[in-house]
């Protein structure tokens, strides 16, 4: 588990990996893609249990590209028997996006990371 910082922190709680993105991702433009994309596929590699709550609560923007990183995460997730990827924390403005794209619909949002491992965790 790696400490939490101004880029990202992980922390596995009750087997779900959840990945909080930092002020530094604000803006998930194309200067922060390869990393971004570097790191949560890192993560899910390293995932003890295919559950995945990534926390946007400090993004504020993001464009087609990063939508493209999220797809190919849940990808990979779903692929394994009781894989579970949400997204919590996601602001009005990249909730919109994700209503106009339909992935709304594919993944779930949850208000929190909390709620989220709440909600996915194995009981």
């Amino acid at each position: 588990m790696a400490a939490p910082t101004n880029h990202a922190s992980v922390e596995v709680v009750r087997g779900v990996t959840v990945l909080r993105l930092g002020p530094q991702f604000e803006s998930l433009d194309e200067s922060h893609l390869d990393d971004v994309r570097e790191l949560v596929m890192e993560v899910i590699d390293d995932a003890p249990e295919p559950r995945l709550v990534i926390d946007l609560t400090h993004t504020k923007f993001f464009g087609s590209a990063f939508l493209e990183v999220l797809f190919r995460a849940w990808n990979r997730v779903s692929k394994e028997q009781e894989g579970r990827f949400v997204l919590s924390g996601v602001t009005e403005y990249c909730r919109e996006i994700l209503e106009v794209t339909h992935l709304s619909s594919l993944w779930t949002v949850y208000p929190t990371a909390e709620a989220a491992v709440a909600d996915i965790a194995e009981e």
